[in-house]
């Protein structure tokens, strides 16, 4: 057996063994009828009580009540708790009461999955509960669960730092049953955009997430190697040009769910992988697809939250049409008092020296804006607002202003404090296009990791014919942490990327001699889960004292208990 087993997984293992050696299969394959929910039983009885006469349901125990020859018990399932009732003789109606008093008394742990029949029926304390007939394990636990504990409304030992909850999502799941509704809300929302897309008419593609030239965005790529065609591909950073081939192709309009890679930081706003939806539409533009934003995300409020009104940390934020709207120069104007539309790079980066925002050679004029832009404004636009008019040097793929010279014809949504989407009058010009291109080349000979790469392909797609057309990319996490009241990306990932776990350096028995561990305790040590020097000196000695003696026991070691004294030098 593993010598980093803590004594309960040791425990458990033992309990395993014995379940096999009764005959008992602690992982069944057959199917277990399921015809009953927790949550349905609390709607329904008593009032339709024909229902639950004869029922079977499944779940994870979550607390065990022993009382000799009757007991109660707790399991959840997906959608809540339900207490059971157990009766020796009734589990066990003939002699043998192995079932309850080995396998339900002793054998059972918190954790442990199980499946009862019975009924339905109100204890004389008022409590909906089921009476169990039959009970059958499913599946047999061998890590115990963090018992969350609640007393006069006080939570203990709650399952709640974020490094533990995000790593073990699954444990988070059971122990943190709330959580899920984050991701119920999330999918809520995807369904909600994806029937209001279909409603009018545009066709949900797929497009690839490998490609050998990455483009659509500026982002530095994830790199890979495709060994049959000997050539290296780059993990997609949008999909934007390929939805736009398929615009050149003749659909009127398509949208993509798509994953997204990007090889930069991570905090609360950005995980590498992340999720879009992209949408372009032919013969429409900017104006337009900002008013069928408003419409959709109005729709998604109210589809996922049942009100356009939501509170989101302490702001109470109204996504009912229409939404304010400042163009970027206006905006910097309205939050800085400094009007940028008329200066070189040069004064640019003075501005934003004087700004206070951080700035290096690399950045361009059109950099330094977004630099300025991202300072001084986005955390101030609380209420859903769309910025617009970007200057052309920010926005490589956008059609240039219809009557501003300089500026793109290009929105992007904020919402509390955060972009949320990104939209263009797309550019048809392919000559424009190239000359984008190559001013994004030049940027990269800068040093600028983000510049775009001049992708061949796509514009010999436009040359072909591209009519003009309307883009949208809406950042689904984004807009799921405001949709949910999540603080984090991480919050409304599943499972997101985190840092390699570090895992203690297990102490050679040298090493614990040297600090004065009698060599016969080395073995109760690691036991007891201590394997380092570290994990020693951070113990509780008294209760250290305690788990040695009950391993003294456990192990049968023919040694004399160790005194306090004993173990408070050890960890010195």
């Amino acid at each position: 057996m593993s010598i980093e087993l803590s004594e309960q997984e040791i425990i458990r293992r033992e309990s395993l063994k014995e379940i096999i050696n009764l005959g008992i299969d602690p992982y069944p394959a057959a199917l277990y009828e399921v015809n009953a929910r927790s949550e349905e039983i609390h709607k329904k009885f008593p009032e339709d009580n024909s229902l639950f006469q004869e029922i079977s349901m499944a779940g994870r125990i979550m607390s065990r009540r022993i009382m000799g020859s009757a007991s109660f018990a707790e399991i959840q399932d997906e959608a809540g708790r339900m207490q059971l009732y157990f009766n020796r003789d009734e589990v066990c109606p003939g002699e043998d009461k192995t079932l309850y008093n080995t396998l339900f008394k002793r054998l059972l742990d918190i954790g442990d999955i199980i499946g009862v029949k019975g009924y339905v029926f109100y204890t004389k304390m008022g409590e909906i509960t089921v009476h169990v007939k039959e009970f059958t394990l499913l599946s047999k636990s061998l890590k115990p669960l963090p018992i969350v504990k609640e007393k006069d409304g006080v939570v203990y030992d709650a399952f709640s730092d974020p490094e533990q909850r995000y790593r073990q999502r699954y444990v988070d799941l059971i122990v943190n049953p709330q959580v899920r509704e984050t991701f119920k809300k999330r999918t809520q929302l995807t369904n909600s955009m994806r029937s209001f897309l279909n409603e009018k008419g545009y066709l949900e593609v797929e497009t690839p997430i490998l490609q050998p030239i990455y483009g659509g965005a500026a982002a530095r790529p994830f790199k890979t190697h495709h060994n049959s065609l000997d050539v290296t591909l780059y993990m997609r950073i949008a999909n934007e040009l390929y939805l736009k081939r398929l615009i050149v192709g003749g659909f009127d309009g398509v949208y993509e769910f798509s994953k997204d890679f990007r090889n930069e930081g991570m905090d609360r706003f950005h995980n590498p992988e992340f999720t879009q939806m992209e949408l372009y539409v032919a013969y429409k533009d900017y104006e337009w697809m900002m008013n069928l934003v408003e419409e959709m995300v109005e729709k998604i409020a109210i589809d996922t939250n049942g009100t356009t009104e939501l509170k989101v940390g302490e702001n109470l934020i109204n996504f009912q049409r229409p939404w304010k709207r400042y163009t970027m120069y206006e905006a910097i104007q309205h939050f800085t008092g400094i009007d940028v539309s008329e200066m070189d790079e040069a004064q640019m980066a003075e501005t934003a020296k004087k700004l206070g925002v951080e700035i290096n050679p690399t950045m361009g004029r059109g950099k330094l804006i977004d630099e300025i832009f991202g300072e001084t404004c986005e955390p101030k636009l609380i209420q859903p607002t769309f910025i617009t008019d970007y200057p052309v040097e920010m926005s490589p793929l956008a059609k240039k202003h219809r009557s501003k010279a300089g500026l793109v014809e290009r929105f992007e949504a904020i919402c509390n404090g955060k972009e949320i989407c990104n939209s263009f009058s797309e550019l048809n010009d392919p000559i424009d296009q190239r000359k984008r291109f190559e001013s994004q080349l030049e940027l990269g000979k800068r040093g600028d990791e983000e510049a775009m790469v001049l992708d061949e392909d796509f514009l010999r797609a436009i040359e072909y014919g591209m009519p003009p057309t309307a883009g949208l990319g809406i950042g689904i996490d984004r807009l799921a942490m405001v949709m949910t009241n999540s603080n984090s990306i991480q919050d409304v990932l599943l499972f997101p990327q985190m840092r390699p776990e570090k895992k203690a350096a297990v102490l050679s028995d040298d090493d614990f001699l040297a600090i004065g561990v009698p060599a016969e305790w080395i073995p109760a040590l690691r036991k007891a889960g201590i394997n380092d020097v570290t994990l020693l000196k951070a113990a509780n000695p008294n209760k250290l004292f305690n788990d040695l003696c009950g391993m003294r026991k456990k192990l049968k070691m023919e040694v004399a208990p160790p005194t306090l004294d004993m173990v408070k030098a050890w960890i010195g």
